[in-house]
């Protein structure tokens, strides 16, 4: 459904661009290019530009924003293999804000860099986890609070994605540790 409305809202602006396509404004065109990628949208000087779909030969499919032929700003990148990210682009890249949904069911909300996550950050896992905080290179680091399905939490210091540092335990029958964690 996504999907369809963003076609039918790509179309729409492509009328009206159709109709303005003198003195070297943005057309509407369509690509296939020698690897079996095809592309449909905005096209200014030779390269997807503005609003567009790209269809990959590998099964991934971009829809979004374009810039100077790469993704750039807001866009939605549907991978093969189910997964998917709706966010921020930067020179064909993660960057900025964005939400990840995984294969395997995690979903990750938060700050993206160069294709990984950076900053602050909300992992949603499968299993009713929940971790909010600290991320430096895809990798759990530094300050966050752990809430576990069972009513445990755990809140302090991380590192490489374990509890690292120190910290506070809670358990859920209201006990609670507090003091150094190492892995």
């Amino acid at each position: 459904q996504q999907h369809d409305k963003f076609i039918k809202n790509l179309k729409e602006e492509y009328e009206q661009k159709i109709l303005n396509i003198n003195n070297n404004q943005i057309i509407y065109h369509e690509e296939i290019y020698e690897n079996g990628d095809k592309y449909k949208g905005d096209w200014k000087n030779g390269k997807p530009e503005g609003k567009g779909i790209s269809y990959h030969n590998n099964g991934d499919r971009y829809e979004g924003d374009w810039n100077n032929g790469k993704f750039e700003g807001k866009g939605i990148l549907y991978y093969n293999d189910g997964a998917r990210y709706e966010g921020d682009y930067k020179n064909d890249k993660r960057e900025g804000k964005g939400i990840y949904y995984s294969k395997n069911g995690n979903k990750y909300e938060g700050d993206w860099k160069n294709n990984k996550r950076e900053g602050k950050g909300i992992l949603y896992s499968k299993n009713g986890d929940r971790y909010e905080g600290d991320w430096t290179n895809d990798i759990v680091e530094g300050k966050g609070i752990t809430y576990h399905k069972n009513g445990d939490k755990y809140e302090g210091d991380y590192k490489n994605h374990k509890r690292d540092g120190k910290g506070i335990y809670y358990y859920n029958d209201g006990s609670r540790y507090e003091g150094d964690f190492k892995n």
